[in-house]
Protein backbone atom coordinates (compact mmCIF):
# COMPACT_ATOMS: atom_id res chain seq x y z
CA UNK A 1 0.00 0.00 0.00
CA UNK A 2 3.00 2.33 -0.29
CA UNK A 3 1.64 3.60 -3.60
CA UNK A 4 -1.77 4.53 -2.14
CA UNK A 5 -3.16 7.07 0.27
CA UNK A 6 -6.41 6.81 2.23
CA UNK A 7 -8.94 9.14 0.63
CA UNK A 8 -12.03 8.68 2.84
CA UNK A 9 -13.71 6.34 5.27
CA UNK A 10 -17.41 5.54 4.91
CA UNK A 11 -19.22 3.95 7.86
CA UNK A 12 -22.13 1.76 6.84
CA UNK A 13 -25.35 2.29 8.83
CA UNK A 14 -26.12 -0.47 11.29
CA UNK A 15 -29.45 -1.42 12.80
CA UNK A 16 -30.19 -0.58 16.41
CA UNK A 17 -30.09 -3.75 18.56
CA UNK A 18 -32.77 -2.43 20.93
CA UNK A 19 -36.28 -3.17 19.63
CA UNK A 20 -39.56 -1.56 20.69
CA UNK A 21 -38.07 1.83 21.56
CA UNK A 22 -39.98 5.07 21.45
CA UNK A 23 -39.73 7.04 18.22
CA UNK A 24 -38.36 10.10 20.02
CA UNK A 25 -35.48 8.20 21.67
CA UNK A 26 -32.32 10.17 20.79
CA UNK A 27 -29.38 8.26 19.35
CA UNK A 28 -26.01 9.87 20.04
CA UNK A 29 -23.32 8.69 17.62
CA UNK A 30 -19.93 9.17 19.25
CA UNK A 31 -16.94 9.70 16.97
CA UNK A 32 -13.25 9.64 17.73
CA UNK A 33 -13.04 13.42 17.37
CA UNK A 34 -16.24 14.26 19.26
CA UNK A 35 -16.01 16.44 22.33
CA UNK A 36 -17.41 14.89 25.48
CA UNK A 37 -18.59 18.31 26.70
CA UNK A 38 -20.87 18.74 23.69
CA UNK A 39 -22.15 15.18 23.88
CA UNK A 40 -23.05 15.50 27.56
CA UNK A 41 -24.74 18.87 27.06
CA UNK A 42 -27.03 17.39 24.43
CA UNK A 43 -27.76 14.20 26.39
CA UNK A 44 -28.56 15.97 29.65
CA UNK A 45 -30.77 18.50 27.87
CA UNK A 46 -32.92 15.62 26.60
CA UNK A 47 -33.02 13.72 29.91
CA UNK A 48 -33.00 16.43 32.58
CA UNK A 49 -35.36 19.37 33.09
CA UNK A 50 -32.62 21.75 34.26
CA UNK A 51 -29.31 20.37 32.98
CA UNK A 52 -26.35 21.44 35.06
CA UNK A 53 -23.60 23.33 33.35
CA UNK A 54 -21.54 26.48 33.55
CA UNK A 55 -22.97 29.83 32.52
CA UNK A 56 -20.29 30.14 29.86
CA UNK A 57 -21.38 26.87 28.23
CA UNK A 58 -25.02 27.95 28.28
CA UNK A 59 -24.19 31.21 26.48
CA UNK A 60 -22.28 29.32 23.76
CA UNK A 61 -24.67 27.00 21.87
CA UNK A 62 -21.93 25.00 20.14
CA UNK A 63 -23.43 22.27 17.93
CA UNK A 64 -22.79 18.69 18.94
CA UNK A 65 -20.08 17.10 16.82
CA UNK A 66 -20.89 13.50 17.66
CA UNK A 67 -24.67 13.30 17.30
CA UNK A 68 -27.12 14.01 14.56
CA UNK A 69 -28.72 16.83 16.56
CA UNK A 70 -27.19 19.80 18.33
CA UNK A 71 -27.95 20.89 21.89
CA UNK A 72 -29.75 24.00 20.67
CA UNK A 73 -32.22 21.79 18.81
CA UNK A 74 -33.18 20.03 22.04
CA UNK A 75 -34.46 23.22 23.68
CA UNK A 76 -38.25 23.18 23.98
CA UNK A 77 -38.60 19.46 23.27
CA UNK A 78 -40.23 17.06 25.72
CA UNK A 79 -37.89 15.15 27.97
CA UNK A 80 -36.99 11.60 26.98
CA UNK A 81 -37.02 8.58 29.25
CA UNK A 82 -34.34 6.76 27.26
CA UNK A 83 -31.19 7.65 25.35
CA UNK A 84 -28.69 5.65 23.29
CA UNK A 85 -24.93 6.08 22.99
CA UNK A 86 -23.30 4.24 20.10
CA UNK A 87 -19.76 4.19 18.73
CA UNK A 88 -17.36 1.97 16.83
CA UNK A 89 -13.59 1.67 16.67
CA UNK A 90 -11.69 4.32 18.58
CA UNK A 91 -14.87 6.03 19.77
CA UNK A 92 -15.98 3.09 21.95
CA UNK A 93 -14.11 4.25 25.06
CA UNK A 94 -15.49 7.77 24.67
CA UNK A 95 -19.07 6.44 24.44
CA UNK A 96 -18.56 4.47 27.66
CA UNK A 97 -17.22 7.59 29.37
CA UNK A 98 -20.28 9.61 28.32
CA UNK A 99 -22.67 6.95 29.60
CA UNK A 100 -20.93 6.75 32.98
CA UNK A 101 -20.96 10.53 33.43
CA UNK A 102 -24.68 10.69 32.58
CA UNK A 103 -25.33 7.99 35.18
CA UNK A 104 -23.45 10.07 37.73
CA UNK A 105 -25.65 13.11 37.00
CA UNK A 106 -28.95 11.23 36.79
CA UNK A 107 -29.34 8.65 39.53
CA UNK A 108 -31.44 5.55 39.05
CA UNK A 109 -30.77 4.89 35.36
CA UNK A 110 -31.00 1.35 34.04
CA UNK A 111 -28.34 0.32 31.52
CA UNK A 112 -28.33 -2.24 28.73
CA UNK A 113 -25.16 -2.77 26.68
CA UNK A 114 -24.83 -4.60 23.38
CA UNK A 115 -21.60 -5.41 21.51
CA UNK A 116 -21.79 -5.70 17.74
CA UNK A 117 -19.67 -5.15 14.63
CA UNK A 118 -19.92 -2.20 12.29
CA UNK A 119 -18.88 -2.34 8.63
CA UNK A 120 -16.52 0.40 7.44
CA UNK A 121 -15.39 1.02 3.87
CA UNK A 122 -11.96 2.58 3.29
CA UNK A 123 -11.31 4.12 -0.12
CA UNK A 124 -7.64 4.28 -1.18
CA UNK A 125 -6.50 6.39 -4.12
CA UNK A 126 -3.16 5.95 -5.97
CA UNK A 127 -0.51 8.56 -5.31
CA UNK A 128 0.31 8.78 -9.02
CA UNK A 129 -2.81 8.44 -11.23
CA UNK A 130 -0.61 8.26 -14.33
CA UNK A 131 0.89 4.97 -13.12
CA UNK A 132 -2.25 3.10 -14.18
CA UNK A 133 -3.30 1.98 -10.70
CA UNK A 134 -6.96 1.68 -9.80
CA UNK A 135 -8.56 2.92 -6.61
CA UNK A 136 -9.10 0.32 -3.89
CA UNK A 137 -12.02 -0.17 -1.53
CA UNK A 138 -11.25 -2.09 1.66
CA UNK A 139 -14.05 -3.44 3.83
CA UNK A 140 -13.40 -3.76 7.56
CA UNK A 141 -15.49 -4.92 10.50
CA UNK A 142 -14.89 -2.79 13.59
CA UNK A 143 -16.17 -3.57 17.08
CA UNK A 144 -19.12 -1.37 18.03
CA UNK A 145 -20.99 -0.70 21.26
CA UNK A 146 -24.59 0.29 21.93
CA UNK A 147 -25.49 1.63 25.38
CA UNK A 148 -29.13 2.20 26.34
CA UNK A 149 -29.83 4.33 29.42
CA UNK A 150 -33.41 4.26 30.63
CA UNK A 151 -35.35 5.83 33.48
CA UNK A 152 -37.84 2.97 33.24
CA UNK A 153 -36.94 -0.58 34.33
CA UNK A 154 -35.52 -2.90 31.67
CA UNK A 155 -35.50 -6.66 31.31
CA UNK A 156 -32.84 -7.77 33.77
CA UNK A 157 -32.67 -11.23 32.13
CA UNK A 158 -31.04 -9.80 29.02
CA UNK A 159 -27.24 -10.10 28.73
CA UNK A 160 -25.54 -6.77 29.35
CA UNK A 161 -28.11 -5.43 31.82
CA UNK A 162 -26.80 -3.28 34.66
CA UNK A 163 -29.08 -2.23 37.52
CA UNK A 164 -28.94 1.28 39.01
CA UNK A 165 -26.26 1.73 41.64
CA UNK A 166 -24.41 -1.43 40.73
CA UNK A 167 -21.25 0.48 39.83
CA UNK A 168 -21.13 2.24 43.22
CA UNK A 169 -21.84 -1.00 45.07
CA UNK A 170 -18.95 -2.72 43.32
CA UNK A 171 -16.50 -0.04 44.38
CA UNK A 172 -17.89 -0.09 47.93
CA UNK A 173 -17.21 -3.82 48.21
CA UNK A 174 -13.67 -3.38 46.89
CA UNK A 175 -12.99 -0.60 49.40
CA UNK A 176 -14.32 -2.76 52.23
CA UNK A 177 -11.99 -5.60 51.32
CA UNK A 178 -8.98 -3.27 51.29
CA UNK A 179 -9.88 -1.76 54.68
CA UNK A 180 -10.38 -5.22 56.18
CA UNK A 181 -6.95 -6.37 55.04
CA UNK A 182 -8.26 -9.05 52.73
CA UNK A 183 -6.24 -9.49 49.59
CA UNK A 184 -3.67 -6.80 50.42
CA UNK A 185 -2.92 -8.27 53.84
CA UNK A 186 -2.46 -11.75 52.43
CA UNK A 187 0.03 -10.53 49.85
CA UNK A 188 2.08 -8.70 52.47
CA UNK A 189 2.17 -11.76 54.74
CA UNK A 190 3.19 -13.94 51.83
CA UNK A 191 6.11 -11.67 51.07
CA UNK A 192 7.26 -11.69 54.69
CA UNK A 193 7.11 -15.46 54.71
CA UNK A 194 9.32 -15.66 51.65
CA UNK A 195 11.82 -13.24 53.20
CA UNK A 196 12.00 -15.28 56.42
CA UNK A 197 12.62 -18.45 54.50
CA UNK A 198 15.60 -16.83 52.80
CA UNK A 199 17.10 -15.89 56.18
CA UNK A 200 16.84 -19.44 57.47
CA UNK A 201 18.49 -20.69 54.32
CA UNK A 202 21.49 -18.42 54.87
CA UNK A 203 21.80 -19.60 58.45
CA UNK A 204 21.99 -23.22 57.38
CA UNK A 205 24.78 -22.36 54.94
CA UNK A 206 26.86 -20.76 57.69
CA UNK A 207 26.41 -23.79 59.91
CA UNK A 208 27.62 -26.10 57.19
CA UNK A 209 30.72 -23.90 56.78
CA UNK A 210 31.56 -24.22 60.46
CA UNK A 211 31.17 -27.97 60.37
CA UNK A 212 33.66 -28.10 57.48
CA UNK A 213 36.20 -26.06 59.46
CA UNK A 214 35.78 -28.29 62.48
CA UNK A 215 36.26 -31.34 60.26
CA UNK A 216 39.51 -29.94 58.92
CA UNK A 217 40.84 -29.38 62.47
CA UNK A 218 40.13 -32.94 63.45
CA UNK A 219 42.06 -34.30 60.48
Amino acid sequence: MENYSKARVVEQPSACPFPNLSADTPEVRVKDGSKIRNLLRFALSRMEANPRGTEEEQRRPTPDEGSQEGPQEAVGRPLCKQIIFTACGKGVSKAITCAEIVKRHLKGLHQLTKLTYSKVLEVWEPLEPAAGLDSLTVSRNLPAIWILLSKEPLDWDQPGYQAPGRYDALWAQAAGREEGGGVTGQRAGHRRKRGGGGGRGKGSVRQSGRSRESGKGQT
